[in-house]
């Protein structure tokens, strides 16, 4: 899941304490680098753009790979829709600011999901930097709804929505937030 790097529409809490253009050039390298990184013919790579719009117009993103709207939404329901929206078969939606994700992460949570029907990569503040769905099944509803986003809650909350003893952790990675995390 990416957002079109704009200045002030991307990375505003990291921007508040480093300043704007920083974080806005941070987050495109970040993201370039981390669709090279994941770029894999293990799986099927596909770009999540908010807001909607930029799949089409934006000339940031790798042509070679397929976009899709994220649609409305807080974040529950656009993942949630992601979910609903491909083909059956496992899927791994991850955020675009951990910077140390591998290949290896993202086999992890494939393999995991071999026999769970959810895979979750914590972040070290409490919330979650990949969730990962087997979708053999329908789609719990209320899945994501009343998670409190970006706090230290935001991984127990999904795990509850999710409705399932199957679920598989990988690593804990770290995100970045705020100027401090970049340290």
């Amino acid at each position: 899941m990416l957002k079109d790097p704009r200045l002030g529409r991307v990375k505003t809490r990291l921007g508040r304490d480093i300043g704007m253009v920083p974080a806005l050039w941070w987050y495109r390298h970040q993201v370039l680098q981390l669709i090279r990184r994941l770029d894999d013919r293990r799986w099927r790579l596909i770009l999540a753009i908010s807001p909607d719009y930029q799949v089409k117009t934006s000339r940031f993103w790798p042509e070679h790979l397929e976009k899709i709207p994220q649609g409305a939404g807080n974040l529950g329901a656009r993942m949630s829709r992601i979910f609903r929206q491909l083909p059956p078969g496992p899927v791994c939606i991850i955020g675009s600011d951990i910077p140390d994700i591998t290949c290896r992460h993202i086999m992890q949570a494939f393999e995991g999901l071999g026999k769970n029907e959810w895979a979750f990569g914590p972040s070290m503040d409490g919330g979650y930097w990949l969730v990962g769905a087997k979708r053999v099944s329908a789609m719990p509803q209320g899945l994501f709804q009343g998670v409190r986003w970006s706090t230290t809650y935001a991984l127990s909350d999904s795990r509850k929505t999710v409705q399932s003893n199957r679920v598989t952790y990988t690593e804990p990675l770290a995100d970045i937030d705020q100027g401090d995390d970049l340290k």
